[in-house]
């Protein structure tokens, strides 16, 4: 059975623009691609601030979206490794045919998992981003700590005994620095969260979450009495102008600092210290060799239990009801949990 010619879409209709569920036609997998029939999507910050602020995207209209899961519809020539009906998850692009906010999206084949027997389709989406985002920033991203990751020879534990801070640990982002951090050997693993959400995170690897709401110094404090002296590797998946400064103040000489958004730092080498943004899309022509081998492993990492999804709350009204979800991102009102669309239920 082959796919139809075609699909429900989201689209963003002008910079700036307002939202619209339009027809668009269904791509055909090319060599080394696949066709996946979206089952979950998953809405991230990134999704309303193009829109609020007309960044990233130069072609309009155009669909949005970064995180999916589905099944395999169609194969390209040369795709060995899946066959129609697998269930996947894997990582969008800024590109129409690429992008998640529709029923049918294009994806290389080398970048896209198989979905574990232990994970819901729902629970896949809320992941693809987080993990390249978190993985990047500490194992790949120039500028950064360049760790081993766990999943190379030599990498699980290697770093037992050092601390690590997360900013944010509630984030998606963050619940997944938490995990690499714990089987890279990170210990003791302290971040900061609304402490409502602590159990989650201890869940996590998190040996101690500290009140998200102290100042700079009281962090500091804080931190100073767990760990005993200042930390090598800090990752804030917030990335407030307030959060980098105090996180780049729990850095020891020669600390790297992880950021998902743009500095705000006066001097971000102070001290020997450094700060690495991350650019966290598997697809970003610097990050498709590393996220081969990251995904080649997701299958074992998910199966075993070793990295696990934040909660997820599905929005009811297909790709009709991202709207309303991207509101509440941008309002903050969303917490220890991901956001989900169900593509194949719009009207």
């Amino acid at each position: 059975m082959s796919a139809p010619t075609q699909q429900k879409a989201l689209f963003l209709q002008a910079k700036q623009g307002e939202f619209v569920v339009d027809n668009r036609p269904v791509p055909a997998p090319g060599s080394g691609e696949v066709l996946i029939k979206n089952a979950a999507t998953g809405l991230n910050p990134v999704d309303w601030k193009i829109q609020a602020y007309g960044v990233f995207v130069e072609v309009y209209p155009a669909v949005l979206g970064i995180d999916a899961s589905g099944t395999v519809e169609e194969i390209g020539q040369g795709v060995t490794q899946f066959k129609p009906g697998d269930k996947v998850l894997y990582e969008g692009a800024v590109d129409n045919d690429r992008a998640t906010f529709q029923q049918y999206t294009l994806v290389r084949a080398d970048l896209v998992a198989k979905l574990p027997r232990s994970l819901t389709l729902e629970q896949a989406a809320a992941l693809p981003l987080a993990i390249t985002t978190a993985a990047v920033g500490l194992y790949h991203q120039a500028g950064g700590p360049l760790l081993t990751a766990p999943w190379i020879e030599g990498g699980k534990g290697k770093y037992g005994g050092k601390p690590f801070v997360v900013i944010g640990g509630s984030s998606v982002v963050g619940s997944l620095a938490i995990q690499f951090a714990r089987l890279s050997g990170f210990a003791p693993i302290v971040t900061t969260a609304s402490l409502k959400n602590a159990p989650l995170l201890e869940s996590f690897g998190a040996t101690h979450v500290i009140d998200r709401n102290l100042s700079a110094a009281a962090l500091r404090d804080e931190v100073v009495k767990i760990t005993g002296k200042p930390v090598s590797v800090v990752y804030d998946a917030i990335s407030l102008p307030d959060t980098q400064k105090a996180a780049f103040d729990l850095l020891a000489p020669g600390g790297k600092l992880i950021i998902v958004g743009s500095s705000a730092l006066e001097d971000p080498n102070a001290g020997g210290r450094g700060v690495a943004r991350v650019a966290g899309l598997i697809q970003h022509p610097t990050n498709v060799e590393f996220g081969k081998g990251l995904y080649a492993e997701l299958p074992e990492l998910l199966g075993s239990g070793d990295l696990k999804p934040l909660r997820t709350e599905v929005i009811l009204g297909g790709l009709g009801g991202i709207v309303a979800g991207l509101d509440r991102l941008k309002n903050n009102q969303v917490s220890a949990s991901k956001l989900i669309v169900k593509p194949q239920e719009t009207v």
